[in-house]
Protein backbone atom coordinates (compact mmCIF):
# COMPACT_ATOMS: atom_id res chain seq x y z
CA UNK A 1 0.00 0.00 0.00
CA UNK A 2 2.83 2.37 0.91
CA UNK A 3 4.46 1.68 -2.45
CA UNK A 4 1.19 2.46 -4.29
CA UNK A 5 0.82 5.74 -2.41
CA UNK A 6 4.43 6.63 -3.16
CA UNK A 7 3.95 6.00 -6.86
CA UNK A 8 0.77 8.08 -6.85
CA UNK A 9 2.56 10.95 -5.11
CA UNK A 10 5.37 10.74 -7.65
CA UNK A 11 2.87 10.86 -10.50
CA UNK A 12 1.20 13.96 -9.05
CA UNK A 13 4.58 15.61 -8.47
CA UNK A 14 5.68 14.81 -12.03
CA UNK A 15 2.48 16.29 -13.43
CA UNK A 16 2.86 19.48 -11.41
CA UNK A 17 6.53 19.98 -12.18
CA UNK A 18 6.14 19.33 -15.90
CA UNK A 19 2.89 21.25 -16.33
CA UNK A 20 2.89 24.94 -17.14
CA UNK A 21 -0.21 27.01 -17.79
CA UNK A 22 -1.96 29.62 -19.86
CA UNK A 23 -4.91 32.01 -19.94
CA UNK A 24 -8.08 30.09 -19.07
CA UNK A 25 -10.58 32.94 -19.43
CA UNK A 26 -10.99 36.71 -19.23
CA UNK A 27 -13.08 39.18 -17.26
CA UNK A 28 -14.13 42.74 -18.08
CA UNK A 29 -15.99 44.37 -15.22
CA UNK A 30 -18.39 41.74 -13.91
CA UNK A 31 -18.57 39.84 -17.21
CA UNK A 32 -16.74 36.55 -17.61
CA UNK A 33 -15.57 35.31 -21.02
CA UNK A 34 -14.72 31.68 -21.52
CA UNK A 35 -11.32 30.98 -23.06
CA UNK A 36 -9.96 28.12 -25.10
CA UNK A 37 -8.90 25.00 -23.22
CA UNK A 38 -6.20 22.66 -24.61
CA UNK A 39 -7.63 19.96 -22.34
CA UNK A 40 -10.84 19.83 -24.42
CA UNK A 41 -11.08 18.78 -28.05
CA UNK A 42 -10.77 21.47 -30.74
CA UNK A 43 -14.01 20.19 -32.30
CA UNK A 44 -15.92 21.18 -29.16
CA UNK A 45 -14.56 24.74 -29.21
CA UNK A 46 -13.39 26.01 -32.61
CA UNK A 47 -16.22 27.79 -34.41
CA UNK A 48 -18.35 28.14 -31.29
CA UNK A 49 -19.98 31.60 -30.98
CA UNK A 50 -18.47 32.13 -27.52
CA UNK A 51 -14.84 31.56 -28.55
CA UNK A 52 -12.95 34.82 -28.01
CA UNK A 53 -9.34 33.67 -27.83
CA UNK A 54 -7.15 32.01 -30.39
CA UNK A 55 -6.69 28.25 -29.96
CA UNK A 56 -3.52 26.95 -28.34
CA UNK A 57 -2.90 23.23 -28.52
CA UNK A 58 -0.89 22.55 -25.38
CA UNK A 59 0.40 24.10 -22.16
CA UNK A 60 3.97 23.65 -23.35
CA UNK A 61 6.45 26.51 -23.80
CA UNK A 62 7.80 28.01 -27.00
CA UNK A 63 11.60 28.00 -27.04
CA UNK A 64 12.33 29.72 -30.36
CA UNK A 65 11.53 33.45 -30.34
CA UNK A 66 11.55 33.47 -34.15
CA UNK A 67 8.91 30.75 -34.42
CA UNK A 68 5.55 31.86 -35.82
CA UNK A 69 4.04 30.28 -32.71
CA UNK A 70 5.49 33.16 -30.67
CA UNK A 71 2.71 35.39 -32.03
CA UNK A 72 -0.40 33.74 -30.61
CA UNK A 73 0.82 30.26 -29.72
CA UNK A 74 -0.05 27.28 -31.93
CA UNK A 75 -2.19 26.95 -33.96
CA UNK A 76 -3.24 30.54 -33.11
CA UNK A 77 -6.01 30.57 -35.70
CA UNK A 78 -8.73 33.26 -35.53
CA UNK A 79 -11.41 33.16 -32.86
CA UNK A 80 -15.11 33.39 -33.66
CA UNK A 81 -16.11 36.29 -31.43
CA UNK A 82 -14.65 39.32 -29.63
CA UNK A 83 -14.72 40.78 -26.13
CA UNK A 84 -16.45 44.19 -26.13
CA UNK A 85 -14.49 46.69 -24.05
CA UNK A 86 -14.27 50.46 -23.72
CA UNK A 87 -10.96 52.25 -23.95
CA UNK A 88 -9.92 52.95 -20.37
CA UNK A 89 -11.49 49.76 -18.98
CA UNK A 90 -9.55 46.99 -17.28
CA UNK A 91 -9.28 43.47 -18.64
CA UNK A 92 -8.14 40.56 -16.49
CA UNK A 93 -6.53 37.38 -17.76
CA UNK A 94 -7.30 34.41 -15.51
CA UNK A 95 -4.82 31.57 -14.99
CA UNK A 96 -5.93 28.59 -12.91
CA UNK A 97 -2.40 27.57 -12.10
CA UNK A 98 1.04 28.94 -12.77
CA UNK A 99 4.14 27.19 -11.43
CA UNK A 100 7.16 29.24 -12.49
CA UNK A 101 8.42 32.29 -10.64
CA UNK A 102 11.27 34.05 -12.51
CA UNK A 103 10.86 36.29 -15.55
CA UNK A 104 8.76 39.17 -16.90
CA UNK A 105 5.16 39.29 -18.08
CA UNK A 106 4.08 41.55 -20.93
CA UNK A 107 0.64 42.52 -22.29
CA UNK A 108 0.60 43.50 -25.96
CA UNK A 109 -2.06 44.74 -28.37
CA UNK A 110 -2.23 44.98 -32.16
CA UNK A 111 -4.80 46.57 -34.44
CA UNK A 112 -6.42 44.10 -36.81
CA UNK A 113 -7.20 46.93 -39.28
CA UNK A 114 -10.65 45.43 -39.66
CA UNK A 115 -12.12 42.17 -38.38
CA UNK A 116 -9.60 40.12 -36.39
CA UNK A 117 -11.27 36.99 -37.77
CA UNK A 118 -10.58 38.00 -41.38
CA UNK A 119 -8.42 35.50 -43.32
CA UNK A 120 -6.50 38.46 -44.76
CA UNK A 121 -5.26 39.58 -41.33
CA UNK A 122 -1.88 38.07 -40.41
CA UNK A 123 -1.06 38.56 -36.73
CA UNK A 124 2.61 37.75 -37.34
CA UNK A 125 2.88 40.82 -39.60
CA UNK A 126 0.91 43.12 -37.30
CA UNK A 127 2.34 46.11 -35.44
CA UNK A 128 2.31 45.14 -31.77
CA UNK A 129 2.56 47.57 -28.86
CA UNK A 130 2.81 47.04 -25.13
CA UNK A 131 0.05 48.23 -22.80
CA UNK A 132 1.66 46.86 -19.65
CA UNK A 133 4.57 44.88 -18.30
CA UNK A 134 5.70 43.63 -14.92
CA UNK A 135 9.00 42.13 -13.86
CA UNK A 136 11.17 41.94 -10.76
CA UNK A 137 9.25 43.69 -7.97
CA UNK A 138 11.77 43.40 -5.14
CA UNK A 139 14.89 41.56 -4.07
CA UNK A 140 17.35 39.72 -6.26
CA UNK A 141 16.91 37.94 -9.59
CA UNK A 142 16.81 34.42 -8.13
CA UNK A 143 15.45 34.91 -4.61
CA UNK A 144 13.39 38.07 -5.08
CA UNK A 145 9.71 38.56 -5.89
CA UNK A 146 8.66 38.67 -9.52
CA UNK A 147 5.10 39.47 -10.58
CA UNK A 148 4.64 35.99 -12.06
CA UNK A 149 5.38 34.63 -8.58
CA UNK A 150 3.31 37.22 -6.72
CA UNK A 151 0.14 36.52 -8.72
CA UNK A 152 0.22 32.80 -7.93
CA UNK A 153 -2.58 31.79 -5.58
CA UNK A 154 -2.26 28.34 -4.03
CA UNK A 155 -5.53 28.62 -2.11
CA UNK A 156 -7.43 27.31 -5.11
CA UNK A 157 -8.49 30.76 -6.30
CA UNK A 158 -7.49 31.75 -9.84
CA UNK A 159 -4.37 33.77 -10.62
CA UNK A 160 -5.42 37.18 -11.95
CA UNK A 161 -3.40 39.52 -14.17
CA UNK A 162 -5.11 42.86 -14.86
CA UNK A 163 -4.18 45.55 -17.39
CA UNK A 164 -5.90 48.71 -18.65
CA UNK A 165 -6.79 49.47 -22.26
CA UNK A 166 -5.31 52.94 -22.99
CA UNK A 167 -8.16 55.42 -22.53
CA UNK A 168 -7.47 57.41 -25.71
CA UNK A 169 -6.98 54.39 -27.98
CA UNK A 170 -8.75 54.64 -31.33
CA UNK A 171 -11.82 52.35 -31.50
CA UNK A 172 -11.62 49.20 -33.57
CA UNK A 173 -10.85 45.51 -33.45
CA UNK A 174 -7.63 44.49 -31.74
CA UNK A 175 -5.78 41.45 -30.53
CA UNK A 176 -4.63 41.41 -26.93
CA UNK A 177 -1.71 39.13 -26.17
CA UNK A 178 -0.71 38.05 -22.66
CA UNK A 179 2.81 36.69 -22.51
CA UNK A 180 4.81 35.15 -19.68
CA UNK A 181 8.56 34.68 -20.18
CA UNK A 182 10.04 32.09 -17.83
CA UNK A 183 13.78 32.29 -17.13
CA UNK A 184 14.17 29.59 -14.47
CA UNK A 185 16.22 27.27 -16.73
CA UNK A 186 19.71 28.52 -17.53
CA UNK A 187 20.12 29.75 -21.11
CA UNK A 188 16.74 28.32 -22.13
CA UNK A 189 14.02 30.99 -21.94
CA UNK A 190 10.42 29.88 -22.33
CA UNK A 191 7.54 31.87 -23.84
CA UNK A 192 3.87 31.34 -22.99
CA UNK A 193 1.68 33.61 -25.18
CA UNK A 194 -2.10 33.59 -25.68
CA UNK A 195 -4.21 36.01 -27.73
CA UNK A 196 -7.84 37.13 -27.56
CA UNK A 197 -9.99 39.26 -29.86
CA UNK A 198 -11.19 42.65 -28.58
CA UNK A 199 -13.70 45.13 -29.97
CA UNK A 200 -12.67 48.47 -28.46
CA UNK A 201 -15.18 51.31 -28.26
CA UNK A 202 -14.80 54.92 -27.15
CA UNK A 203 -14.00 58.38 -28.47
CA UNK A 204 -10.23 58.05 -28.56
CA UNK A 205 -8.27 59.01 -31.65
CA UNK A 206 -4.76 57.95 -30.73
CA UNK A 207 -2.53 55.12 -31.91
CA UNK A 208 1.02 54.37 -30.79
CA UNK A 209 3.96 55.90 -32.64
CA UNK A 210 6.73 53.97 -34.34
CA UNK A 211 9.01 53.77 -31.29
CA UNK A 212 6.34 51.76 -29.44
CA UNK A 213 5.86 49.14 -32.18
CA UNK A 214 7.40 45.70 -32.67
CA UNK A 215 6.84 42.54 -34.66
CA UNK A 216 6.10 39.15 -33.11
CA UNK A 217 8.21 37.29 -34.05
CA UNK A 218 10.92 39.92 -34.13
CA UNK A 219 10.76 41.58 -30.71
CA UNK A 220 13.00 38.98 -29.05
CA UNK A 221 16.18 37.06 -29.82
CA UNK A 222 18.28 34.61 -27.83
CA UNK A 223 21.22 37.02 -28.11
CA UNK A 224 19.45 39.75 -26.13
CA UNK A 225 21.22 40.26 -22.79
CA UNK A 226 17.96 39.91 -20.83
CA UNK A 227 16.78 36.76 -22.63
CA UNK A 228 19.59 34.23 -23.17
CA UNK A 229 20.79 34.27 -19.57
CA UNK A 230 21.83 31.98 -16.74
CA UNK A 231 20.14 33.46 -13.68
CA UNK A 232 22.25 31.21 -11.41
CA UNK A 233 25.57 32.62 -12.66
CA UNK A 234 27.65 35.04 -10.61
CA UNK A 235 26.75 37.74 -13.13
CA UNK A 236 23.00 37.47 -12.52
CA UNK A 237 22.26 35.73 -9.22
CA UNK A 238 22.40 38.76 -6.91
CA UNK A 239 21.27 41.46 -9.31
CA UNK A 240 18.41 43.61 -8.07
CA UNK A 241 17.31 45.03 -11.44
CA UNK A 242 16.04 43.51 -14.66
CA UNK A 243 15.29 45.46 -17.84
CA UNK A 244 12.33 43.99 -19.73
CA UNK A 245 13.29 43.81 -23.42
CA UNK A 246 11.27 45.28 -26.25
CA UNK A 247 9.77 48.72 -26.87
CA UNK A 248 8.46 50.95 -24.08
CA UNK A 249 4.89 50.64 -22.83
CA UNK A 250 2.37 52.88 -24.60
CA UNK A 251 -0.10 54.42 -22.14
CA UNK A 252 -2.06 56.36 -24.73
CA UNK A 253 -0.16 59.62 -24.65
Amino acid sequence: MARICFLFACAVFFRLTTAHGGVSNYTVGSTWYRGYSPEETPEAQVGQPWLINRPWAAIEPIYDPMSLAITCNSPGTPATSSIPIRAGQNISAIYYYWLHNVGPVVAWMASCNGPCSSPSFNASNADWFKIGQKGLLSGTIVEGMWFQHEFQDWSGAPNVWTETIPKDLKPGEYLIRHEIIALHIANQPQWYPECAHLKVSGKGKKVPGKKFLAKLPGAYSLSQPEIGIDIYSDEWYNRTTYNIPGPPVWNGE
